[in-house]
C-alpha cells in the first residue's frame, strides 16, 4: 500500500498551505538528489514533491481527501484528477458531466500553463560548530556547504544554446495533454502536464553534457556567516536565498545553519548563565580570602567569606553569556570546593594536629547543611 501524502510530507489532516509547504522544503532538502546520501533520494523526493502538488491545490486536495489515497492515485494513472477528476464522482450523485466539471474546474482552460510560473527552491541546512568564546563575543564564520547549483553552461535549461528545437507534438506546445473520459456521470475533460516535455512545449535535440538536462550541477560553495554575540546551542541563523536553485527561473531557496557550541573546560552553561568551580584550601575557607576567578572577560577577583562551606555558590551578576538581541548579560555562578592537601611536610602536619587537639574531634553540622550538599550534587 502506497504511503498516505500526509505521512510523506509529515503533516496533520488539517495543516495549512503553508505548514505543508514548509514540510516539504525539509523533505526536498533531506533528499533532493543533489545533496542527499540516501539511495533511495529520488523516489523519495518525487513522492514529497507529489504530495505538495496535490496538497497545496485546493480543488485536487479536496478530491484526494474524499477518495482516499488508493481510489485517487487509481484515478491519476487513469487519466489524472486534475482538481477532482473521475475518480472524485463517486459522492456526485447523479449530477452531470457539465456540472461535474464547473464544480472541480477540470477543463482545458481551467488550468495554468504546463510547469507553472517561477517557484522557490528548497531550503538546505547546514551545522556550524564554534567555541563558547565565540559565541560570547559574536564572530563571523566562513564555513564550506555541498549544494545544487544553476548550472552555469546552460542557466538552468537543460540544454545548450546550439540545441535544435521543435514543438512537442504530444502537447503542440501548449505543455499540457487533454483527456476527455465518458463516465456514467457523462463526460470528463481532464488536463495534465505533457510528460514528453515535462511541460515545457518544446523539444530540443541536445542535452547538456554538464548537467545531463537537469539544469542543476552539486557544487561546494564558501560563505561566510556573521553569528550574533548570544547565540545559544542549537539554534539557527538563515542566510537568504543561499539555498537549492528555484524552478522556472524562481528564486533560491534559503540556508539554514545550525550551531553547535563546544565543550569548555572552564564553564557549564544554562541559558544566558554560566557555572564555574572554584577549589580552595580549607584555611582560605575558614579565614576567608580573595581569589581570582576567569570569566569570558577576563579574570575577576572574588572575596570569599570566613567560615564557607564546600559546595556553597557565589554569584557574580553581568558576568555570564549576553542576552541574544537584548541588552545585558547572565550571570556567573561559581561553586567553590575545600581541597584537602595530599601531601604535607612536617610543619604543616604539626600545625593540623595542634588545631585538632585543640577543637577536638566532634564536628558540629549546623541546620540546613546536608540539605545544601544534596543541592549541590
Amino acid at each position: 500500500m502506497s504511503e498516505d501524502f500526509y505521512s510523506v510530507l509529515g503533516v496533520s489532516r488539517d495543516a495549512s498551505e503553508d505548514e505543508i509547504k514548509q514540510a516539504y522544503r525539509k523533505k526536498a532538502a533531506e533528499y533532493h538528489p543533489d545533496v542527499s546520501d540516501d539511495p533511495n533520494a529520488d523516489e523519495k523526493f518525487k513522492k514529497a514533491k507529489q504530495a505538495k502538488e496535490v496538497l497545496t491545490d485546493d480543488q485536487k486536495r479536496q478530491a484526494y481527501d474524499r477518495m482516499g489515497h488508493e481510489r485517487f492515485e487509481q484515478a491519476e494513472k487513469r487519466g489524472g484528477v486534475d482538481g477532482g477528476g473521475a475518480g472524485g464522482a463517486g459522492g456526485m450523485g447523479g449530477m452531470g458531466g457539465d456540472i461535474f466539471e464547473q464544480f472541480f474546474g477540470g477543463g482545458a482552460g481551467s488550468g495554468g500553463g504546463g510547469r507553472g510560473g517561477p517557484r522557490q527552491g528548497p531550503d538546505l541546512r547546514t551545522d556550524l560548530a564554534i567555541e563558547l568564546e565565540e559565541a560570547h563575543e559574536g564572530v563571523e564564520k566562513q564555513f564550506t556547504v555541498a549544494r545544487p547549483e544553476t548550472c552555469p553552461d546552460c542557466g538552468g535549461s537543460g540544454h545548450p544554446d546550439s540545441a535544435d528545437a521543435e514543438t512537442c507534438p504530444e502537447c503542440e506546445g501548449r505543455g499540457q495533454t487533454t483527456q476527455v473520459q465518458q463516465t456514467p456521470l457523462g463526460r470528463v475533460q481532464q488536463t495534465q502536464t505533457c510528460r514528453r516535455c515535462e511541460g515545457e512545449g518544446t523539444l530540443y535535440s541536445e542535452t547538456c553534457s554538464t548537467c545531463a538536462g537537469d539544469g542543476q550541477i552539486r557544487n561546494e560553495a564558501t560563505l561566510s556567516v556573521e553569528v550574533p554575540p548570544g547565540i545559544r546551542d542549537g539554534q539557527s541563523l538563515r542566510m537568504e536565498r543561499e539555498g537549492a536553485p528555484g524552478e522556472n527561473g524562481g528564486p533560491n531557496g534559503d540556508l539554514l545553519i545550525e550551531i553547535s557550541i563546544r565543550k569548555h573546560p572552564e564553564f557549564d552553561r544554562d541559558g544566558d548563565d554560566l557555572a564555574h568551580r572554584a577549589a580552595i584550601s580549607f584555611p582560605q575557607a575558614t579565614f576567608g580570602t580573595t581569589i581570582e576567578v576567569p570569566t569570558l572577560d577576563g579574570s575577576v577577583e572574588m572575596d570569599i567569606p570566613s567560615a564557607t562551606q564546600s559546595g556553597e555558590t557565589f554569584r557574580l551578576e553581568g558576568k555570564g553569556m549576553p542576552r541574544l538581541r537584548r541588552r545585558g548579560n547572565g550571570d556567573l555562578f561559581v561553586k567553590v570546593q575545600i581541597v584537602t592537601p595530599e601531601e604535607m611536610n612536617d610543619e604543616q602536619r604539626e600545625a593540623l594536629e595542634t588545631f585538632a587537639e585543640a577543637g577536638g574531634e566532634e564536628v558540629e553540622v549546623a541546620e540546613g547543611f546536608f540539605e545544601k550538599i544534596k543541592n549541590s550534587l
